[in-house]
């Protein structure tokens, strides 16, 4: 299986897709969005860019599965699954407010194999393959260099449904507020793990999270030199629903924070 090659189609879907969702920004309206859960929505935008990419996946693996956001498709029973979010962070897009992304990943048994995270705002596609580097619109992307928390950016998402966990997030949260650059909340945990990827954040962490929310990104920061795991560090992270992505540098020291609040 040529990943590489899988990958620089994929862009092209996510791509594709990114400018339909462009072109539905100025259209949007109240009632055309649908309340998931709470404070979870979904619009027409939503499904039919998961409509899109899934016709077009198809075509590029026809024995694939899905494991996709708004429900198109079955995972398959065979070795490749898509793993889609259509558009991350549709929050920030009912409220026109950036970012917000195409994530697509491509699973080979439990492993990801390809990620593609296309943050339509800015126009940056970001993408990996398995066994290759990671870039950002062909040109090639590292982790950050820097080596504390101290002198780090945070990422973080904020819960809006489970607040089984939500005091002692709160308690990590302050902890980070107190020693480090900074914690930002962007909206969109696939953009997070991109910008992490290129540098721009030090580390993110969230708990909360779907497998279409983070399979294409945690690639990505691997393959750009970073370091995924679970809360425990261990590699429960794409259907765990808990997240932490750093640089190589900040990874050990950002991890034994989150086990101290987030796993006592």
């Amino acid at each position: 299986m040529n990943y590489q090659e899988i990958c620089l189609a994929t862009c092209q879907v996510a791509r594709e897709a990114g400018a339909f969702i462009r072109s539905e920004v100025e259209g949007l309206r109240v009632r055309n969005v649908e309340v998931k859960g709470l404070h979870n929505f979904v619009t027409e935008v939503d499904k039919r860019s998961e409509s899109l990419i899934v016709s077009r996946l198809r075509q590029i693996l026809p024995q694939a599965g899905f494991i996709a956001e708004e429900g198109t498709g079955v995972r398959s029973e065979d070795q490749y699954n898509w793993v889609i979010d259509p558009l991350d962070g549709t929050t920030n897009f009912i409220h026109g407010l950036p970012p917000y992304s195409v994530s697509i990943a491509l699973m080979s048994g439990q492993e990801v194999v390809v990620g593609v995270v296309y943050e339509v705002s800015l126009d940056e596609c970001f993408y990996a393959w398995k066994g290759g580097a990671a870039f950002l619109n062909e040109r090639p992307i590292q982790v950050s260099t820097r080596s504390t928390v101290d002198d780090s950016l945070i990422a973080t998402g904020f819960p809006y449904y489970d607040y089984n966990q939500l005091q002692p997030y709160m308690a990590c949260l302050e902890y980070l507020l107190r020693h480090s650059h900074g914690v930002r909340r962007l909206g969109s945990a696939a953009a997070d793990l991109a910008y992490v990827a290129c540098g721009r954040f030090e580390a993110f962490y969230e708990y909360g999270l779907n497998p279409w929310d983070v399979a294409a990104g945690a690639l990505i920061v691997q393959c750009a030199g970073g370091v995924v795991t679970d809360f425990g560090g261990g590699p429960g992270y794409v259907f765990g629903k808990e997240l932490v992505a750093a640089a190589a540098t900040v990874h050990p020291e950002f991890l034994s924070l989150v086990k101290r609040y987030m796993k006592p």
